[in-house]
């Protein structure tokens, strides 16, 4: 098992100054400056460091485990096809599934005492995870707590962040409560609708949004408002780099008072569009965000890229812009079509397809 706290640290930062620099300058440039008599004292001695270090790191990485068992069940080495609605996705070093806002707080800031990654995953749609699985601490958010209060035909509902978005609107179209149920299809959580502005059908997440509570880089928890959260289409400061190290706990929403009937049809009618244009099965939904002015599955078509496949991994012949696993498909096959199209389109339209789908973890090639 590759452990967090070690593996993409390793890669990244200081870590990777320990186990490549130190280790190269132990073992070549310490041996080469030493004469016959002190060369193997050297190596010996740093060796015994090494071994050393490579125990604490491994203590560390223990109860690092520990810890987050200590709040929540805890895997190793979890498969990521499990949890993702591509089907696709090595393992993650650390699989922690959290159950409300405080356990996920408190698994980033341990996460984040010891040094780990950390990438939280919602509903596992609108992401693709490399073959080779995602270094440090993944966490499965199912905190799903929600409260709606009325005053003057308002509803100020608020719900944590691993809420399916879907699932609360279909609810809030049941109980008479307006502005969501275009979300009736979405497949994520609310927080990453947060993240990305979810929208559909004329709708989209800016339209209702009153803030969002997130806990910062420094592990202080903020409200930011929407205006704060700078919202444009499918971006917001999150996926600008604009709130580094900022994790979504919940989020409020003013909704206002409609007929159910009337709501639970619009929600009807949206799933009957949505299935006639859609693609069911293994995918992660849109896979590129669509230009201004145009969208993506027509430019995908009018480049010949209908039902194209590389390995398992399919353009779909429904929707373009929809990316089908059509079994045991990989993270790079995916990828390789991603990179495909994206050439097709511009070298034939001089438009540049913008990722709406994530890359995440290890292993696209």
């Amino acid at each position: 098992m590759r452990r967090p706290g070690s593996a993409q640290s390793t890669t990244q930062g200081s870590a990777q100054s320990t186990t490549q620099g130190s280790a190269q300058s132990t073992t070549q440039g310490s041996a080469q400056s030493t004469t016959r008599g002190s060369a193997q004292s050297t190596t010996q001695g740093s060796a015994r460091c090494m071994r050393q270090e490579a125990a604490t790191i491994e203590v560390m990485d223990e109860r690092l485990i520990d810890e987050l068992r200590a709040i929540a069940p805890t895997k190793t080495d979890e498969p990521l096809s499990r949890h993702t609605t591509f089907g696709i996705g090595g393992p993650a070093d650390a699989f922690v599934t959290v159950r409300s806002g405080q356990e996920l707080a408190r698994a980033v800031m341990i996460a984040r005492e010891f040094g780990a990654p950390v990438f939280i995953l919602g509903a596992g749609s609108n992401v693709l995870v490399g073959d080779a699985g995602i270094r440090g601490v993944v966490i499965d958010n199912q905190a799903k707590a929600v409260t709606v209060a009325p005053e003057d035909g308002v509803a100020r509902l608020t719900a944590e962040s691993g809420v399916s978005f879907a699932a609360l609107a279909r609810q809030m179209a049941r109980e008479g409560w307006a502005g969501i149920e275009w979300a009736a299809g979405i497949p994520g959580t609310l927080g990453g609708a947060v993240v990305y502005n979810a929208g559909a059908y004329d709708g989209c997440l800016a339209d209702v949004l009153v803030s969002a509570s997130v806990l910062n880089g420094g592990n202080a928890t903020k409200t930011l408002t929407n205006a704060e959260l700078r919202f444009s289409y499918r971006n917001s400061i999150f996926t600008r780099g604009d709130c580094a190290g900022c994790v979504v706990l919940s989020v409020e929403m003013a909704l206002t008072r409609g007929d159910a009937a009337a709501l639970v049809a619009k929600v009807t009618d949206y799933d009957r569009m949505r299935l006639e244009a859609q693609p069911r099965g293994r995918n992660s939904g849109s896979t590129f965000k669509n230009p201004p002015g145009d969208q993506a599955w027509r430019l995908i078509d009018a480049a010949g890229l209908r039902g194209h496949r590389i390995g398992n991994a399919r353009i779909s012949e429904k929707h373009c812009n929809f990316f089908e696993n059509l079994g045991e498909a990989r993270a790079a096959d995916v990828a390789a079509l991603m990179r495909e199209a994206q050439g097709r389109v511009k070298a034939q339209f001089g438009i540049e397809l913008e990722n709406e789908v994530e890359l995440v973890g290890e292993g696209f090639e």
